[in-house]
């Protein structure tokens, strides 16, 4: 559903599916902050979940049918629900003519992302996937250090993303609701922000494997990838890890740069140092709202007929890679 220019809207009714720790955690306090946003209504399988948090949070509708949840007074929906959920909810939702924010990884196999976006295409609406790193403010400068080379030829990128999720009701270790394990839902992340900043993969290889918890999942993989522009990039991600130093290191001819203190954090601050040839080390601190960031330029781009700042197709490009990167790997 396109806006003219003439019945553009002054708000963006929102409509919210999956109503887990990080709806509540994060996409509740960042819609309260966009002037332009309204949560309207929430969506859950569980009717009592839904109403509860419905009630705690201010929010009019709330449903266990995902059709007349569609069909309340909504233009956008943010799908935070299970990954194997999101294809269902999407396609609905597209046919339903409304504006979509999906979680990622966008699907659980590529096939299914893309029919998933030719399904918004067909329905002239936006499908977009929250891949939140790209919305820091060190990680825009250092993708735009790179592109115009002022640490001189680009060689190579790493970054780790290691955390500890212990086994149990947790969704992510059911192979058939999560698709799979790290790479799914953290290697998801660094494959875009590999991307991000260096530029399309034309290559990935690496290895997925069980090293603590032996479920249905890998709990740890480690990433070798080489950009079709020249230069490598290496990453690990991980399940398993209850303190681990996560930085992303960039390295280039004339100099390097590394960013601590935001992979798996939220509200902390971030630090990055800048070093040159022939230059003192350069130190900076932000803090930002990675997602608050996003969720603002989603909702601008609904109001203003603008495409999303990260559409659906790279949903697909990152699924396609993870698929190629899985079988490669003996697991």
């Amino acid at each position: 559903m396109l806006l003219k220019r003439s019945d553009k809207k002054k708000k963006i009714n929102w409509g919210l599916s999956g109503l887990g720790k990080f709806s509540e955690s994060a996409f509740i306090p960042a819609i309260n902050l966009i002037r332009k946003a309204k949560l309207e209504s929430v969506y859950s399988h569980d009717f009592n979940r839904a109403k509860t948090f419905a009630q705690k949070n201010g929010v009019p509708g709330f449903f266990d049918n995902f059709d007349l949840f569609l069909a309340s007074d909504i233009d956008a929906v943010y799908i935070a629900s299970s990954n194997h959920d999101h294809y269902e909810q999407v396609i609905k939702a597209a046919n339903a003519g409304k504006h979509i924010l999906c979680e990622k990884p966008l699907a659980i196999t590529a096939l299914q992302a893309e029919e998933m976006v030719d399904t918004c295409r067909r329905n002239n609406v936006k499908l977009g996937v929250n891949y939140v790193y790209r919305f820091h403010p060190f990680v825009q400068k250092a993708a735009e250090l790179v592109k115009h080379q002022v640490i001189g030829k680009f060689l190579f990128i790493q970054a780790n993303f290691n955390i500890n999720h212990t086994p149990g009701i947790n969704f992510r270790f059911d192979k058939d609701k999560a698709g799979g394990g790290a790479i799914r839902d953290l290697g998801t992340h660094m494959i875009d922000l590999f991307r991000f900043i260096g530029g399309e993969i034309e290559e990935i290889r690496g290895q997925l494997d069980n090293l603590v918890y032996h479920v249905q999942v890998e709990d740890f993989a480690m990433v070798n990838v080489k950009f079709v522009n020249g230069g490598y990039g290496f990453f690990t991600v991980a399940y398993n890890a209850k303190k681990a130093f996560n930085e992303i290191e960039i390295t280039g001819h004339k100099g390097s740069l590394k960013i601590n203190n935001l992979i798996s954090q939220r509200f902390s601050s971030s630090k990055m140092s800048i070093m040159m040839d022939d230059e003192r080390t350069k130190a900076f601190r932000k803090r930002s709202n990675k997602f608050l960031r996003h969720l603002k330029e989603v909702n601008n781009s609904i109001i203003d007929n603008t495409p999303f700042p990260i559409p659906g197709e790279d949903g697909l490009v990152n699924m396609r890679l993870m698929e190629e990167l899985e079988k490669k790997c003996i697991f």
